[in-house]
């Protein structure tokens, strides 16, 4: 597919920060927000002042409830369609207009009040100011974290913003259990089942050196694939060591490494729809592209999307053909960092080039367009925002990652049927992080 130029509008309004040699970080409390963002609104007022952000739940919320919509009242502004994608398409990635061009009876944008409702405990973003003045590049990886959780809040080029994302702040460990759906053209699916843990160092009570997190996350269902179990431990400088990863096989009773748990190695149960580097949004060393920072700009992004996670819904009422059912997709109009990555010579991806749309206020990849070594555009990620309140944690709601060439997808993070709540802050001990661990934890599935 023919990639949908970006209209000459939506390029003006790309705006490059400052190159400087020195940062100036005191605007972490005066026109930034702590983490970078810009404080103020639009001039045409479409998009507010951020105001702190959204840091309590609703009254009389209970975890068991699941996160239910604190706008309820909230109504769409207006719907974009296919016929009406040209009026909107200085607000639309190439991505979204595709979608809209493919499937134009089943994709629409119902866009609603921007409510920028992103927030980080203190503690989170005094480090983030404390440490910004020592982080560093190492090449492709990172120097002087420290703890930090947004190493360039001021960042000066891609490779900066795409580390932001990459160590974002996402409640210390978090463990859930939820279900993904490759989804066919026809629109038959099948249903995954995946328990995940990812234990961030600080949250880790004995961690090695070097260290960003561990994650250990195992299939529940279905049954010819329950029980295969995954590990990795990654690092933070990833020139002075690579990520680390096994699998333990339930059939085979064993614990291997697992090299291919990194890039663009295929997922299990994904139905080939989806690369390992595309999970949470991005993940892993980003050694194989050049990043190039294209600047800011306002664009409709699933955003508060609390209503897709209804309890009281079911799957079928949310997994339709060609893509999820739009009428419980929220969009609200946000500011974007543009983070191109390109293919370096002589390095190897299924994904020639990519284009990465980083929320301003969270520093989440909120959609995604990659692109085949042809240069065509090929897949679409989306990925919908909320704000965990109660751990005062902005992170995905869903992910949905569309095949233009087949006209399937693959959707995960949903919970509708779950009756777990998801548990954030969660600490661990290494020796539950270890290849032995696989064995014992693979004779209890």
């Amino acid at each position: 597919m023919k990639t949908p130029p970006i209209p000459a509008l939506a390029l003006a309004l790309l705006c490059l920060p400052a190159l400087a040699a020195e940062r100036d970080f005191s605007r972490l409390a005066s026109d930034l927000t702590p983490i970078g963002a810009e404080r103020a609104g639009n001039a045409d007022g479409t998009i507010p002042p951020w105001d702190g952000g959204l840091t309590q739940p609703p009254t009389g919320w209970t975890p068991a409830q699941g996160y239910v919509d604190p706008f309820p009242d909230d109504k769409p502004l207006f719907t974009i369609t296919a016929a009406s994608a040209a009026q909107h398409a200085d607000k639309l990635s190439p991505g979204l207009r595709a979608l809209l061009e493919k499937y134009p009876e089943r994709f629409r944008m119902n866009v609603y009040p921007t409510r920028r409702t992103a927030a980080l405990p203190k503690d989170v973003t005094d480090r983030v100011r404390e440490q910004a003045s020592q982080v560093e590049l190492n090449g492709f990886g990172l120097r002087n974290l420290g703890g930090s959780t947004t190493p360039f809040p001021i960042p000066q080029n891609g490779l900066e913003a795409i580390w932001n994302h990459l160590v974002r702040y996402v409640g210390g460990g978090t463990t859930r259990l939820g279900h993904s759906f490759p989804v066919r053209a026809n629109g038959d699916y099948y249903k995954i089942g995946f328990r995940a843990s990812r234990i961030y160092a600080q949250n880790m009570a004995d961690p090695e050196p070097n260290r960003l997190f561990y994650a250990l996350g195992y299939f529940t269902e279905p049954a010819t694939l329950r029980g295969t179990i995954f590990l990795v431990h990654e690092p933070v400088d990833q020139v002075a060591e690579q990520r680390s990863a096994w699998i333990y096989n339930a059939g085979q009773r064993r614990v291997r490494r697992a090299p291919d748990l990194a890039y663009d190695g295929v997922n299990d149960g994904s139905e080939g729809m989806i690369v390992t580097d595309q999970v949470d949004g991005y993940n892993g060393a980003p050694d194989r592209y050049e990043w190039k920072l294209l600047g800011k700009r306002e664009m409709y992004i699933p955003y508060n999307t609390y209503k897709i996670g209804d309890k009281s819904l079911k799957y079928k009422d949310i997994v339709g053909k060609n893509t999820l059912n739009a009428d419980l997709v929220r969009y609200e109009l946000h500011r974007v960092w543009v983070v191109e990555g390109t293919l370096k010579p002589g390095q190897r991806h299924v994904y020639g080039k990519r284009t990465f749309y980083l929320d301003e206020d969270s520093w989440s990849v909120v959609s995604e367009d990659a692109y085949d070594n042809r240069g065509g555009l090929w897949r679409v990620a989306l990925l919908g925002m909320v704000q965990y309140y109660d751990a005062v944690v902005p992170w995905y709601r869903f992910g949905v990652v569309h095949d233009l060439t087949t006209g399937g997808y693959i959707a995960g993070g949903l919970d509708n049927e779950v009756k777990e709540p998801i548990q954030f802050g969660t600490k661990g001990r290494l020796m539950d992080f270890q290849p032995d661990a696989l064995r014992r934890l693979g004779g209890t599935l």
